[in-house]
C-alpha cells in the first residue's frame, strides 16, 4: 500500500506492522541528548504530544528539544503548547459548555459566518451525572421515583442535549442514569493508548489524554491516562481548536513504599496523602507515583488516590502503566487487541513502569509515602485535607460553629431517644471516588450483612442512600449476596449519579430537619465522597465527614459522630450486648475473595453496551434539530448568554479607578461559596427571582440545573449560606456593606448598585481562593457582577483561570502580605495602575485609598500564566478571543 510521505519524526511501532506509526520517544529523547529514563513519565507524554503538534505544524519543531531537555533538567521553557486526544463533561458544567457552543454559532451566523466554523474538532463525551437529587431513600422504588422527578425538573435542559448531539458531529451524550462521569471514564471510555488517522493516512498509535470540566478528572490516571480537569471556558476553547499552554509544570515524585495494613482501605490511604501533600505544597504541580508500594495497589486502588489530586492541590495525578494496568484493562473487558496494544506501544515508548526504570527517574522534588503508615480515619469537617484519626472525630465536632446559642440537649420521639449534636442526619454511599472500588464496596456489603444478622438497626433520623457510579455495582453487590443487607439498612440505590457528594442530598428527614430547626442540634454528613466544603452536601448539615463505604455504614448504625468507635460500641444488639468495629469489620481475605465471585468482565461488557443509548424517557423527548439553536424567550433554565459579546472591551489598558470591595473573605473559599449548586432558596436573590417570574417554589429547582439561566446565577453567586464576608459584621450568607452608603444589603444588591453607579468592583481573599470544583459559574458569576480584579494571597489552579478566561485580573498579595497586613477593611477605594504592561507574573501596582484619606501603595503579582492569558484578558476573556479569531480567519 502506497501512503503519503510521513513526517520525520514519525516510525514504524515495534511489533505492530508497517502500517502503525508512532512518535520514538527514545529516539526523540537521544536527539536532543537527553536519556529518557530520565524523564518523568509524564513529561514523556508532553513530548509525545509536543512532537505530535510539531509533525502537523502546530508547535515549533525546536521546542520538541525543548521539553525533552526541561524534563530533565528542570529547566525553564517557553509555554508548553498541549492538545488532548479527547474532551470529558459532566452535566452541571457540560451543559453551560454547549450553551457557550450553540451562542458561538449564533454570534457567529449573525457576522454572517458559516455556522459549521462553530463545532468541537475532537471527541467530547457529555455524561449526565449531577443533575439527580435524592428526593426519595430508603425505599425499593427511590430509584423510580428520583428518576421520574429528574426528568420533570431537567427535560428542558436534556433536550438541549438532544439538540447538540444532532448538531455536533464530534459529541456523545451519555444519558441519566448510566452512572458518574470519572467511574465510566476509567472502566469504559480510556483506552490508554488511541490510534486515529495520521498526517499520512497511516494508524497512529498515541497516549490517551483527556481533559474534563470536572477537578476529579485524574482518577484516569489511575489506569496511565494523563489528564486533568479545567473550567468549562477552557473546555469550550479547547474542543474549538485552541491549545492549552502552561507553563511548564513542576513534576513532584511521589515513591511508595510498603503495603497498607490490614483494615485499612483506599480512602484511608487517600486521605493520609492528602493531607501530607497539602502540607507539603504540591499547588498547580504534576504527582507522579512510583515506587515498589506502586506494585502492591490495584488499579481502583490507584483511581481512588488519584482522583483526588484537587484535592492535595495537584494539577493531575498519574501511575504509570504496569502489569496491574494490564489486569484491569482485561477484567474491565476490554479487547485482547487493544490490551495488546496498550503494552506493545508502553514498552517501545518506555511508558511501562518496573521497578529499575522508575529508581532512574529524575523528579523536581521527591517525597517517600510509606503506605503501612496509614490507618482508619476520616475527613472532616469541613475540608478533604481535615483527617482524623477515628478516636479524634467526636473531638472535632466541638469546634463546629453552631447555629445558635440554644441549648442542645438529646431530642426525643414519643419518649424515645432522638438526635442530639453530632446526630448523622445523612449517611451516603456515593461519589466516583468510592463506588469505583469493588473492595470498599464489598466491605460496606459485608458490614450491613453482618449488622443485620445481629439484628441492628440504622436509627431513624439518619437519611441513608446507595449511589453509585456505575451500573456494574449493584449487580456485583448482588451477586455477591451483600445488595439485600443494604437494603435492608435503607441503603437501596436512589441514583446512579454524584447526588449527595455535591450536594443533591434532597431534604432531610423529617424528624432531623425538626432537630436542627427547632432544637438547634448540629447534624452531620457521612458520606463516601471527595468533598465537605462548608454549605456543600447541605444547607441544614453542620458538618462533614468523608469516610469509607464501610465506615459510612457503620456511623449510620451509629446515628452519631460523637462516639469514638475505636473504643466505644458501633450499637447494641437487641440482646443488650455492644456490637463494636471490630465485630462488624470482615476479613481483607474474605473481601478478596468476594470480589473476585462476584464480578468479571463480562459483567463490564453487559452493563457497557448500551452505554449511548437512552431509556424510554430520553428516547421520547422532543429534540429540535438544525444547525442554530432557537433560544426559547421565556424559558427558565436555557437562555443566551450575554458574555459572548461583553459590552466592555476588557481590562482598561489604562488601569481601574475607583473600585469599591464587594467581600472580604478568608482562607479557602470554595467555589461552592462562590458558586452553590445545591437547592434555591426562596427567601435568597435567585429565589425571589424565579418567584417574581411565575415559578412556583417547588419548581424551583438547584443552581446546578439552572446554570443555563444567567439571570438565577448571577443572583446566586456568593450565595453560600456558610459564607463569612468580613463586610457582612458576622452575618453568614451572601450578605455585604455597600460604601459609600454603609448599608448592609445582598452582594447582588450591591453589585447593581455599583453597576448603575458605573464603579468597578473587586473581592479580596486570603489563600486557597477558589478551591474545590471546577465550576465555570464561579467565575461567570464573579465577572457578571461587575468584578474587575480579585485580590488574594494564592489561587487554586482551575479556577485562577476560569477567572482569566471571563476577563478578571486574578492578584497575589506580594510575599509575606495579606488584607491584614495592609489593613484592608473593604471600606477602601481601589486603583488599580496601569495595565498596558500587563505580563505574566508581573507588577500591578494598587493604591488603597482609606476612609481617613491614608494611602497604601504595594505592588501585587500578576496571576496569570502565559502571554495567551494576557491577551484574552485584554479583550474580555476566551469567549470574545474566539469570536474574534473566526472573524479574523474569515477576513483572510
Amino acid at each position: 500500500m502506497n501512503h503519503p510521505p510521513s513526517s520525520p519524526l514519525c516510525s514504524p511501532l515495534p511489533g505492530a506492522g508497517p502500517d502503525t506509526t508512532h512518535y520514538a520517544l527514545p529516539a526523540l529523547a537521544a536527539s536532543a541528548g537527553v536519556d529518557i529514563a530520565a524523564l518523568p513519565y509524564t513529561a514523556r507524554i508532553l513530548l509525545e504530544n509536543t512532537a505530535h503538534l510539531a509533525a502537523t505544524g502546530q508547535a515549533d519543531p525546536a521546542l520538541v528539544a525543548a521539553v525533552a531537555r526541561w524534563g530533565a533538567d528542570g529547566s525553564p521553557t517557553s509555554d508548553l503548547p498541549f492538545r488532548p486526544s479527547r474532551v470529558v463533561l459532566q452535566d452541571f458544567s457540560g451543559v453551560p459548555v454547549v450553551l457557550d457552543l450553540a451562542a458561538l454559532r449564533t454570534a457567529a451566523a449573525r457576522r454572517g459566518l458559516p455556522a459549521q466554523r462553530v463545532s468541537p474538532v475532537i471527541p467530547a463525551h457529555l455524561v449526565v451525572d449531577h443533575t439527580v437529587r435524592v428526593d426519595a431513600a430508603g425505599t425499593r422504588d427511590a430509584l423510580r421515583i428520583n428518576t421520574d422527578l429528574e426528568y420533570a425538573r431537567n427535560g428542558e435542559r436534556y433536550t438541549m442535549l438532544r439538540w447538540a448531539e444532532q448538531a455536533f458531529p464530534e459529541l456523545r451524550v451519555v444519558p441519566p442514569g448510566k452512572g458518574i462521569i470519572h467511574q465510566i471514564n476509567l472502566e469504559r471510555l480510556s483506552e490508554v493508548v488511541r490510534v486515529t488517522p495520521g498526517s499520512d493516512g497511516r494508524p497512529l498509535a498515541r497516549p490517551d489524554t483527556v481533559l474534563g470540566t470536572d477537578s476529579h478528572t485524574p482518577m484516569v490516571g489511575g489506569v496511565g491516562v494523563f489528564g486533568w480537569g479545567v473550567g468549562g471556558i477552557e473546555a469550550t476553547s479547547v474542543l474549538l481548536g485552541e491549545p492549552v499552554l502552561m507553563a511548564p509544570p513542576r513534576v513532584v515524585g511521589v515513591r511508595l513504599t510498603g503495603r497498607p495494613r490490614p483494615g485499612t482501605g483506599a480512602t484511608d490511604l487517600v486521605l493520609t496523602i492528602t493531607q501530607l501533600l497539602r502540607a507539603h505544597g504540591v499547588v498547580g504541580a504534576i504527582v507522579e507515583f512510583t515506587g515498589e508500594g506502586v506494585s502492591g495497589l490495584s488499579v481502583p486502588d490507584r483511581a481512588t488516590v488519584a482522583n483526588m489530586a484537587p484535592d492535595y492541590g495537584a494539577t493531575t495525578a498519574f501511575f504509570p502503566v504496569d502489569e496491574e494496568t494490564l489486569r484491569f484493562l482485561r477484567a474491565t473487558g476490554r479487547s485482547a487487541e487493544q490490551v495488546a496494544l496498550v503494552e506493545r506501544y508502553c514498552r517501545a515508548q518506555r511508558l511501562f513502569h518496573t521497578g529499575s526504570d522508575a529508581a532512574a527517574v529524575q523528579y523536581a522534588e521527591e517525597l517517600v509515602v510509606d503506605l503501612s503508615a496509614a490507618e482508619p480515619c476520616v475527613a472532616g469537617p469541613s475540608r478533604p485535607d481535615q483527617r482524623l484519626p477515628l478516636s479524634a472525630v467526636p473531638e472535632s465536632l466541638r469546634a463546629v460553629k453552631r447555629p445558635t446559642d440554644r441549648a442542645r440537649t438529646p431530642g426525643a420521639e414519643h419518649g424515645a431517644p432522638g438526635p442530639s449534636d453530632g446526630a448523622v442526619v445523612i449517611a451516603a454511599l456515593t461519589s466516583c471516588t468510592n463506588t469505583s472500588h469493588p473492595g470498599s464496596m464489598i466491605t460496606a456489603g459485608l458490614i450491613a450483612r453482618r449488622a443485620v444478622e445481629l439484628g441492628l438497626t440504622v436509627p431513624s433520623w439518619v437519611k441513608t442512600s446507595l449511589a453509585p457510579g456505575s451500573r456494574t455495582v449493584p449487580t456485583y453487590l448482588d451477586r455477591a449476596g451483600v445488595l439485600e443487607p443494604l437494603e435492608r439498612l435503607g441503603f437501596g440505590v436512589v441514583a446512579f449519579g454524584c447526588t449527595t457528594c455535591h450536594g443533591m442530598s434532597g431534604p432531610l428527614t423529617a424528624q432531623a430537619a425538626r432537630a436542627v430547626t427547632e432544637e438547634g442540634i448540629t447534624g452531620v454528613a457521612v458520606l463516601s465522597g471527595n468533598r465537605n466544603f462548608e454549605g456543600r452536601v447541605h444547607p441544614q448539615v453542620r458538618a462533614a465527614y468523608l469516610a469509607s463505604p464501610g465506615l459510612v455504614v457503620a456511623y449510620a448504625l451509629a446515628g452519631t459522630v460523637d462516639r469514638d468507635l475505636t473504643r466505644e460500641p458501633v450499637a447494641v444488639a437487641p440482646d443488650g450486648r455492644g456490637v463494636y468495629l471490630r465485630d462488624l469489620w470482615p476479613d481483607p481475605a474474605e473481601v478478596a475473595s468476594v470480589v473476585q465471585a462476584a464480578s468479571g468482565p463480562e459483567l463490564f461488557e453487559t452493563v457497557y453496551a448500551d452505554l449511548f443509548r437512552g431509556d424510554g424517557r430520553w428516547q421520547a423527548l422532543e429534540a429540535p434539530t438544525g444547525e442554530l439553536y432557537d433560544w426559547p424567550e421565556d424559558s427558565g433554565y436555557i437562555l443566551e448568554p450575554p458574555y459572548i459579546d461583553p459590552q466592555d472591551t476588557g481590562l482598561p489598558a489604562d488601569g481601574v479607578v475607583g473600585a469599591r470591595v464587594l467581600a472580604v473573605l478568608g482562607d479557602s473559599v470554595s467555589t461552592d461559596h462562590i458558586s452553590p449548586v445545591g437547592a434555591i432558596a426562596p427567601d435568597g436573590e435567585a429565589g425571589r427571582y424565579l418567584a417574581g417570574h411565575g415559578v412556583p417554589e417547588a419548581e424551583f429547582n438547584s443552581f446546578g440545573a439552572r446554570r443555563g439561566n444567567h439571570h438565577v446565577m448571577l443572583r446566586g453567586t456568593f450565595g453560600n449560606p456558610r459564607l463569612r464576608n468580613a463586610l457582612a459584621d458576622g452575618r453568614e450568607g451572601p450578605w455585604t456593606r455597600h460604601h459609600p452608603t454603609g448599608e448592609l444589603v445582598s452582594i447582588h444588591e450591591a453589585a447593581e448598585r455599583y453597576r448603575t453607579a458605573g464603579t468597578p468592583a473587586v473581592v479580596v481573599a486570603g489563600r486557597e481562593y477558589g478551591c474545590g470544583s471546577a465550576r465555570d459559574w464561579a467565575a461567570k458569576g464573579t465577572a457578571l457582577l461587575g468584578v474587575r480584579a480579585v485580590l488574594a494571597e494564592s489561587f487554586e489552579r482551575i479556577h485562577r483561570s476560569n477567572l482569566v478566561g471571563m476577563g478578571v485580573l486574578p492578584l497575589r498579595f506580594p510575599e509575606g502580605g495579606s488584607r491584614e497586613g495592609y489593613g484592608i477593611d473593604g471600606s477602601e477605594e481601589v486603583d488599580l495602575g496601569s495595565l498596558s504592561t500587563l505580563r505574566p507574573h508581573g507588577p500591578v501596582t494598587v493604591r488603597l485609598r482609606h476612609r481617613d484619606g491614608s494611602v497604601t501603595v504595594f505592588e501585587a503579582i500578576a496571576a496569570v500564566e502565559t502571554a495567551r492569558e494576557v491577551e484574552y484578558l485584554r479583550v474580555g476573556g476566551v469567549l470574545p478571543f474566539i469570536m474574534g479569531r473566526l472573524v479574523r480567519e474569515s477576513a483572510r
